[in-house]
């Protein structure tokens, strides 16, 4: 019984955040089918022509291609670069290498600028290491070369040396308190005190108070994150974060729904599960 209930909710939220596309103006025309919005979607995004039936797996793509850009591009009112922005993110952290080229393109013809998607890459780094966002970093350069975008760009840091601490713990503590802290105490000869320190200080003193993307975006940008990575955990600890820094109910949905193609159904289900359980208070 507690199961159909927790399914019959999701259905909810995923139609509420449904309700919210006839208003962003990504359809065009309500008459248009699925496949005529993947078409448009696609066009915008990769300057090509969705459903051409050509390649090896063209009843794969075909699949694909309506599923992502006919259909889940409908649910919530997100913008299309944010929607990229989001996806980007998610196929860093999966390390899919090919397929974050080709969204990173996307994302630049779309509008997001390059010193954003740099910092969405540099984001990665505290929730899956530095080695993988490396990896995310190369296939970024790779696109700026293609596209005669100079590197390195210009520094978006701001704190010095000294002030990454103090700085790290302004945008830290209202957004999240000191649960971090109080969480690692009782770990032998007080390392645990060492470990909440890096996070203030790496986390959100070296990533967090970098220009090029507000602490709002950042907040939504590792929703994609913790989706994919499938730690619901700290998703909902962000998505608390998520719903201080200014982000609605809605569009959380919304960015989880967004990750659900690149991730499947198990992770993005129990993000949503996660959702319901923070805003009914759990």
């Amino acid at each position: 019984m507690l199961k159909k209930l927790l399914v019959s909710g999701l259905v909810v939220v995923i139609m509420q955040a449904g309700c919210a596309f006839a208003q962003t103006g990504i359809q065009g025309d309500e008459n248009m089918t699925r496949a005529d919005i993947c078409k448009k979607n696609y066009k915008e995004l990769f300057n090509g022509e969705a459903l051409g039936n050509t390649g090896s797996d063209p009843e794969m793509m075909a699949i694909l291609q309506k599923y992502i850009f006919g259909e889940i591009f409908t649910v919530g009112d997100l913008d299309i670069k944010t929607r990229e922005m989001l996806t980007v993110t998610s196929l860093a952290v999966q390390q899919t290498l090919p397929q974050l080229k080709a969204h990173l393109n996307a994302a630049l013809n779309v509008g997001a600028t390059p010193i954003e998607l740099r910092e969405a890459i540099y984001q990665c780094a505290p929730f899956i290491g530095f080695p993988k966002t490396l990896n995310a970093l190369g296939v970024l350069n790779e696109v700026f070369k293609e596209r005669g975008i100079e590197t390195p760009l210009k520094s978006t840091a701001t704190v010095k040396e000294n002030e990454r601490y103090k700085k790290g713990l302004a945008i830290q503590e209202p957004l999240y308190g000191n649960e971090i802290y109080e969480s690692m105490q009782g770990l032998p000869e007080n390392m645990g005190e060492d470990v909440a320190r890096f996070l203030t200080e790496v986390c959100f003193g070296d990533f967090y108070t970098r220009e090029g993307l507000e602490p709002k975006t950042r907040e939504l940008l590792i929703i994609s994150i913790l989706v994919t990575t499938g730690n619901t955990s700290t998703l909902k600890s962000h998505i608390k974060g998520n719903l201080k820094a200014g982000n609605s109910q809605e569009t959380i949905t919304a960015a989880i729904i967004q990750c659900l193609p690149y991730v499947g159904f198990p992770n993005t289900l129990a993000s949503l599960r996660t959702l319901k359980e923070v805003l009914n208070g759990k």
